[in-house]
């Protein structure tokens, strides 16, 4: 089920789409910007409708911040009809918007739209999960018992392998030759020093090893207790 986060600070209109979308939609509601920036740093969605006239942090300022680290759609819903308060939240990030008095065929309508314009553009809409893992391809988001983790490149490209056959022991040499596209002569350093690193950043979320070594083969994600 696709997931969608409200921040809207008036409770009648949140309510109001909350109720809209809910039957189809896993609906998560904010009230504040602030409060909507905290959320997003802990779990990951398909698609944000924002007011722009928030407590804490504006809509502006979340389209700012929230575009840094995600490419998940934003439709922005707001009283703001006015063509340079428009042309500013599309130039931050925003993909659409909707005036407020709206109609409630159009904000279904224009939801489903960018749900679907947003997985067949990006070409990265899988969603990997495997114990307390999560991986948000699209969007390129990985939590830990729903914690956002930030990882390097590599150290997502590795965690990736993984998650796409999380039954499969890969040797040194799969891992080099799928994450550095680049032959292997045995570099050993390279990846011991790059699992060791993401290791640690998984276990400080799970509280457990998440990557065992198989020895003599390599490594493969722990099958969860």
């Amino acid at each position: 089920m696709k997931k969608i986060l409200i921040v809207e600070d008036d409770n009648a209109i949140n309510e109001l789409l909350f109720d809209l979308l809910n039957e189809e939609y896993e609906v998560i509601q904010a009230y504040a910007g602030s409060e909507a920036k905290r959320i997003t740093e802990k779990e990951t969605f398909n698609l944000v409708l924002l007011d722009l006239m928030l407590p804490g942090i504006s809509g502006e300022g979340f389209i700012r911040e929230f575009r840094r680290k995600s490419s998940v759609p934003i439709i922005v819903i707001t009283a703001k009809a006015e063509i340079n308060v428009l042309a500013n939240v599309l130039s931050l990030g925003a993909n659409d918007y909707i005036a407020k008095p709206f109609n409630t065929i159009e904000v279904k309508a224009r939801v489903s739209a960018q749900l679907r314009d947003h997985i067949e553009n990006s070409g990265e809409g899988t969603l990997y999960r495997f114990g307390p893992i999560e991986m948000d391809d699209a969007a390129r988001v990985v939590t830990v018992n729903h914690l956002a983790v930030s990882l390097t490149q590599k150290e997502y490209d590795l965690l990736k392998c993984f998650l796409e056959h999380p039954k499969k022991v890969y040797t040194k040499a799969n891992l080099f030759e799928s994450v550095w596209h680049e032959p292997y002569f045995g570099d050993d350093n390279t990846i011991s020093v790059h699992i060791s690193r993401l290791r640690s950043k998984l276990s400080s979320h799970s509280g457990e090893e998440m990557i065992e070594t198989v020895w003599g083969v390599g490594f493969k994600l722990k099958n969860p207790d």
